[in-house]
């Protein structure tokens, strides 16, 4: 799957960036009177200083390291001047019995209550797509705040690949649940309808709906009429009384759609899968359909206003 992340933020995911600051040490890497006396349960200085550092990496950064002495030197000072460790150094001696950090990871995960990523997956999943759904956001977004949820559940997080895909698997489940939903509410006749105005009419340069999405501005008669006429157009299609609410999409997610379909030219609209093209040009008519008549009205305004100013002077040189 194409990654939606760049290989610099994939590459720092889960892991130290720097040494950190003075603020965000006392801020995130303080042992409290619990720590320091779950940590003094363990024997040899060593075990103390790797135990802790587990401890406060996991709270950091959300996960365990695979190699659990890949900190920053100021972590490991900070940590074991909190842990009455006088030489930092032992703690190479840290990974020489191989088991030693995985139970002790272990025990973290029971006395604070961390979660495998397996055991939350459903659920985080089934909250990524009611986000795709409700506000649209990008797959990197969207990323973004499941690293934080997890985070804030303290469930582990897992490697980057398969969270950023699970994601993006999730995101477009529900994008196409959404187009579903808005081209299921529009009738055989009203998607053929929808299909043929991005066809160019023969003798035409233009497709109907790029000449809806222009509209008239000659404040003329003439001009005037023809305003009119892409109103009536537009209705025609009888998409103002579709039960879009019905749907459950958001507001917000139809503007969007709308939105692209008045920018993106009709080739591109014409290449989107089916649901995703009825859906977006549902919105986009519904759309014209209240923008075309508050044009018409603004040209009638500006029409009446000319023919009025034109009436009054023509009755002042009368006068005179």
């Amino acid at each position: 799957m194409r990654s939606f992340l760049t290989s610099a933020e994939e590459a720092v995911y889960g892991r130290f960036t720097g040494p950190p600051e003075r603020a965000v040490l006392e801020r995130f890497f303080f042992l409290d009177d619990a720590d320091r006396d779950l940590v003094a349960s363990k024997r040899g200085d060593h075990n103390r200083l790797g135990f802790s550092l587990q401890l406060v990496t996991v709270r950091h950064l959300g996960r365990f390291l695979e190699d659990p002495l890949d900190v920053p030197g100021v972590v490991v000072d900070y940590v074991a001047s909190q842990i009455k460790v006088a030489d930092p150094s032992c703690v190479k001696a840290y990974l020489e019995r191989k088991p030693t950090r995985f139970e002790h990871q272990a025990e973290i995960c029971e006395v604070y209550g961390y979660r495998s990523y397996p055991s939350a997956k459903d659920g985080l999943l089934a909250w990524v797509g009611d986000q795709a759904w409700a506000t649209g956001d990008g797959p990197k977004a969207l990323f973004y705040s499941a690293v934080a949820r997890l985070r804030a559940e303290l469930v582990l997080l897992p490697g980057v690949t398969m969270l950023r895909d699970d994601v993006a698997g999730a995101r477009k489940a529900a994008e196409t649940r959404l187009y579903a939903a808005l081209a299921g509410v529009a009738t055989a006749e009203q998607a053929g309808d929808l299909e043929q105005i991005l066809r160019v009419p023969e003798g035409q340069r233009r497709s109907q709906l790029d000449l809806w999405r222009r509209g008239p501005t000659n404040p003329t008669g003439r001009g005037l009429v023809k305003s009119l006429d892409r109103v009536a157009q537009i209705a025609g299609l009888h998409l103002g009384s579709v039960d879009v609410a019905g749907t459950g999409v958001p507001t917000r997610r139809l503007i969007e759609l709308a939105r692209m379909g008045f920018e993106a030219k009709a080739p591109k609209l014409a290449a989107l899968t089916y649901h995703r093209q009825i859906a977006t040009l549902l919105a986009t008519v519904r759309w014209l359909e209240v923008t075309a008549t508050d044009d018409a009205l603004e040209l009638f305004d500006v029409f009446m206003a000319g023919e009025l100013i034109g009436r009054a002077g023509a009755a002042r040189t009368r006068r005179s």
